[in-house]
């Protein structure tokens, strides 16, 4: 038996369904117990886009790697999911001229993804997913070569165990692990992927567990409950395009692909030798067509316009579809350059939207912890930032790998991550910036400003568990210093004189408080602040963030 483009198809989609069914699984590895274990739902978010109109995707294998792996790569989100996603672009890479794989073929497809992946990570630490990716294709390799497995179902079912056996030692790579008593929850995630992958291949592919709260098969939607609004884009476009000669043969239109995946979503594009198969939602129906005329002959075209369906399943007569209700362009692609910089920083909480604003941000993407955007996100606001150079600010460790990956897909303008892993960083990285300085100055600028701040925070504990020395209850305070927990408390206040006992020294601070806390608890704050830094300067702010009561800014 050998993997054909339909096979592949099938197991990437099993292997998505088998990642959603267990993402609260591979969330409650999450070793830490502070209420952002998004392991689990960032890698299944990463996968979802090969669940809708990939299923009928029918191409050859390297097509059908190729478009599973650019779902994957734009809908990437955090750390374990970009790994997840630069994994199945190397084995596209690797399968880009293949019909057909066999046992060699799949093993030089994951050393390829296994490359890519490593090559995302500056240091890789040992006990993580990109050891079971590792371990798991050497051992692999190396029992193909010897003739111990021979046909791919075999093999499969061999780097499962693999995958399993590694993963399962990952708490002796890692202490931390040990200590909590967990494996690796990105090796989880990636174990889910292999097992999905397995069930297909043995006739049992992994199907999405249905919601509690579906309806009941014999009921109704109430379409007068939906709101019209919510439909992005408007128009169901679809067509067939007869290539001319100068288009013949496969893989030719890639820039037609690239250019309606910029005009909205549900994007399926099937680039055949003779043929081109588009379906898009998007508010430009026009765009699309017009491009895609550029590459031959309009064979079929349908529009539809979803918006007016809804009204006549809802049978609401009462207001009609115009031109004024459709929602304006998103991302009609990447705006006119106007000046020389700009700025995009990623954030949550209205007040600190607002403190980023105040500073110019062109560009402010809602996400931070348990909410981390996609690297289509990131994408979508550098070119909607009319700068030749783009600052991108992540504000948080499990951003910055989506922010550089977002870096390596805008071309239209020159885009820079600053490694920021926290708000206070990305504050400070701001108030350093010098409109007439060099890029080169200003990135050792902000760099410099950033490596001056400490940030100071306290959240809560979503469970048990042990940290070091530190025995930690659910529902205690935890004080982090810089990201790690010091300190922990039944009263915040406590907490936070506890992490004042870790900084020696203040010129300005900035307390920032959100969820739980209120304007009266934050000027208390401030006083054991101003106690114990009396020559510093103090202020308070209504951040509206989630998940943590405080964001102290130190410099």
């Amino acid at each position: 038996m050998k993997i054909v483009g339909s096979i592949y198809r099938d197991m990437v989609i099993s292997a998505a369904c088998c990642l959603d069914n267990n993402k609260e699984t591979v969330n409650n590895l999450n070793v830490f117990p502070v209420p952002d274990g998004d392991t689990g739902i960032n890698m299944s978010l990463t996968m979802s886009g090969v669940r809708g109109d990939y299923e009928n995707f029918d191409g050859n294998l390297g097509e059908a790697a190729q478009k599973a792996a650019n779902l994957m790569l734009r809908g990437a989100r955090g750390n374990s999911g970009v790994i997840l996603s630069l994994f199945f672009r190397g084995i596209a890479k690797a399968w880009k001229e293949e019909n057909a794989a066999d046992c060699e073929e799949v093993i030089e497809g994951f050393k390829k993804g296994v490359s890519e992946a490593y090559r995302a990570v500056m240091n890789p630490t040992e006990g993580t997913i990109l050891t079971v990716m590792r371990v798991m294709t050497e051992t692999a390799e190396d029992a193909v070569h010897k003739g111990i497995v021979r046909e791919v179902p075999d093999l499969f079912h061999f780097m499962y165990k693999a995958a399993e056996e590694t993963l399962n030692k990952t708490p002796e790579m890692l202490p931390i692990l040990k200590q909590a008593g967990v494996v690796d929850s990105g090796g989880a995630g990636f174990l889910c992927v292999m097992e999905g992958m397995v069930k297909c291949l043995d006739g049992a592919p992994v199907k999405a567990v249905e919601s509690a709260s579906k309806p009941k098969e014999n009921a109704s939607a109430d379409f007068s409950t939906f709101n019209t609004d919510d439909i992005k884009y408007a128009y169901c476009t679809e067509c067939i395009v007869t290539k001319s000669e100068k288009y013949a043969g496969e893989d030719t239109a890639d820039a037609l692909h690239q250019f309606i995946m910029k005009l909205g979503d549900s994007v399926v594009f099937v680039d055949d030798s003779e043929i081109i198969k588009l379906h898009v939602h998007t508010n430009k129906p026009g765009k699309v067509l017009t491009e895609a005329l550029r590459y031959g002959s309009l064979y079929t075209v349908k529009i539809e316009n979803m918006k007016h369906q809804h009204s006549n399943l809802s049978e609401d007569k009462e207001e009609s579809e115009t031109e004024e209700n459709i929602p304006e362009e998103i991302n009609d692609g990447p705006v006119p350059i106007e000046k020389k910089y700009g700025f995009v920083t990623v954030c949550m909480g209205d007040g600190i939207h607002s403190l980023f604003s105040d500073l110019a941000a062109d560009n402010i993407v809602s996400g931070g912890q348990t909410m981390n955007p996609s690297t289509e996100d990131i994408v979508s606001a550098v070119e909607k930032t009319p700068a030749e150079i783009v600052f991108v600010l992540p504000n948080n460790k499990n951003i910055y790998m989506v922010s550089e990956q977002a870096s390596r897909i805008v071309d239209s303008r020159r885009v820079v991550v600053i490694e920021t892993v926290s708000v206070p960083e990305g504050i400070a990285a701001m108030l350093s910036f010098d409109e007439s300085a060099s890029v080169e100055d200003n990135i050792a600028a902000m760099k410099e400003a950033v490596s001056n701040v400490t940030t100071l925070s306290s959240t809560y504990a979503v469970r048990d568990t042990e940290i070091g020395d530190t025995a930690i209850k659910a529902g205690e305070t935890l004080g982090l210093y810089n990201g790690k927990i010091v300190c922990t408390s039944d009263e915040r206040l406590t907490c936070i004189e506890g992490l004042l006992t870790k900084v020696n020294d203040a010129s300005l601070v900035t307390i920032l408080y959100g969820e739980g806390s209120n304007e009266d608890e934050a000027n208390a704050v401030a006083e054991i602040l101003t106690e114990k830094f009396p020559g510093a300067e103090i202020m308070v702010l209504n951040g509206g963030q989630p998940v943590y009561s405080y964001i102290i800014s130190i410099e």
